[in-house]
């Protein structure tokens, strides 16, 4: 969320910086919302001054016997509490008017980030690795023969309905085996903190992270209000809402496997076939809490986590940074991983770092305690996917695909598969 004080002191550059994210100028109408909100607090403040002159004066008249001044003094007392009411409810209700329109305005972009309307404007930075060359025409994840029989997609609809899945046998061992490698990987190696957090959420933890009010078309919601998490990023930023850290404590670092929601709203006829984009997944999620000096460090280094998983894979890939009009709602600055998929033939996305600053912070009301003294800061929080499971078994198992149907698992996985080494054409772990 944006501080009013902010765009009040320089309403333009806060304007130039929506526009750059296709955004028409906003601030007149939040200032205007401002002005009022303030205005009825000084009135407010004002009848409050005269209702405590009058109220001392009422005594003195009824003491010295003047009934006429008495009765005016009680009379004002009684307009004044009552016009302090009015103005103090309006007031309320220009903050709300105002606190709604803040929420729904996505961060600003930083200096760095490229300009652009959509994808295409988003710039490499690095690539890594070479697609292989296959001696065969090579098929998307749900065509390989050995993969057919351990992803089922009938089941699943007729189950849950479209964007579902069922995985069995080598397949599912394969996804549990990644999580299980990446989040190893995170806490022995890359200094994570692993955490197991719920799925369900109330709404002020939605609105923590910028899932709510804009966005509660692409989440789902229980009958008795609850909210399935799109991600754990929710959860993970969340556990420092409402409280002051000292900066000592700071970074924080955590990750996190969880079942993931989503209702891919406004998502109709994008990627319907296979498991690329589904309602129900996994993803080992990293979250840092920071200080506003070290976030562009800290997006830097969780980059690098992410990207090691898909090094130890052996899983070509590329770094990109997304444009002004590509990123999400809450990022100041982000950069995707984008996998080589031989079956598409193309690279897909299947990591997404962010920072975003203070922006979460002041929303959630997370703050840190400075250690050179001061009043207490908001800290600057970071997400990013460490990976998307479902997206890496789908890398993983076109990219070891062999002419036969059956499967070449990456030797980083072995250990986690109890030494097994591919996907047999006949769907067998061997």
């Amino acid at each position: 969320m944006h501080d009013i004080r902010t765009i009040r002191e320089n309403p333009a550059a806060f304007d130039a910086a929506l526009a750059r994210r296709g955004l028409s100028p906003l601030s007149p109408g939040l200032l205007a919302l401002d002005e009022g909100r303030r205005a009825r607090i000084l009135a407010a403040e004002t009848a409050q001054a005269e209702q405590n002159r009058a109220s001392k004066e009422v005594g003195a008249a009824k003491a010295r016997g003047d009934d006429a001044e008495f009765e005016r003094l009680r009379a004002l007392v009684a307009e004044k509490k009552a016009e302090i009411a009015r103005l103090t409810q309006e007031a309320a209700d220009e903050d709300a008017k105002l606190k709604d329109a803040l929420m729904r305005i996505p961060n600003l972009p930083l200096d760095s980030v490229p300009e652009g309307a959509d994808e295409d404007a988003n710039v490499e930075i690095r690539r890594w690795g070479s697609p292989r060359a296959f001696d065969f025409p090579p098929v998307e994840h749900y065509e390989i023969p050995g993969v057919r029989p351990g992803m089922d997609f009938e089941t699943a609809a007729k189950l849950s309905g479209a964007r579902f899945v069922l995985l069995s046998g080598a397949v599912i061992r394969v996804h549990r085996a990644l999580a299980q490698f990446m989040v190893d990987t995170h806490v022995e190696e890359h200094g994570l903190t692993e955490t197991w957090t719920p799925v369900l959420v109330r709404d002020e933890a939605m609105y923590g992270t910028g899932n709510l009010p804009k966005f509660a078309e692409d989440s789902y919601q229980t009958t008795n209000g609850w909210w399935l998490i799109p991600t754990s990023e929710v959860t993970l930023t969340n556990t420092v809402a409402g409280e002051i850290l000292d900066e000592s404590a700071l970074p924080r670092r955590l990750t996190a496997h969880t079942q993931c929601f989503r209702s891919e709203a406004g998502s109709a006829g994008k990627d319907t076939t296979g498991m690329l984009r589904q309602h129900q997944f996994e993803k080992v999620e990293m979250v840092t809490i920071c200080t506003p000096e070290t976030h562009l460090e800290e997006q830097e280094r969780m980059v690098a986590c992410a990207e090691a998983i898909l090094k130890k894979l052996e899983l070509p890939f590329r770094t990109m940074a997304l444009c002004t009009g590509d990123m999400g709602f809450g990022a100041q600055r982000t950069w995707d991983l984008e996998v080589w998929l031989p079956g598409q033939n193309r690279y897909r996305e299947i990591s997404s770092v962010s920072t975003c600053g203070s922006f979460q912070a002041r929303r959630m009301n997370a703050r840190y305690r400075p250690a050179a003294g001061g009043k207490p800061e908001f800290v600057a929080t970071l997400n990013g996917s460490g990976l998307a499971v479902g997206r890496c078994l789908i890398a993983v198992l076109e990219n070891g695909q062999q002419a036969d149907g059956s499967v070449e698992l990456p030797p980083a996985l072995h250990p986690w598969l109890r030494g097994k080494t591919r996907i047999s054409a006949q769907g067998e772990l061997v």
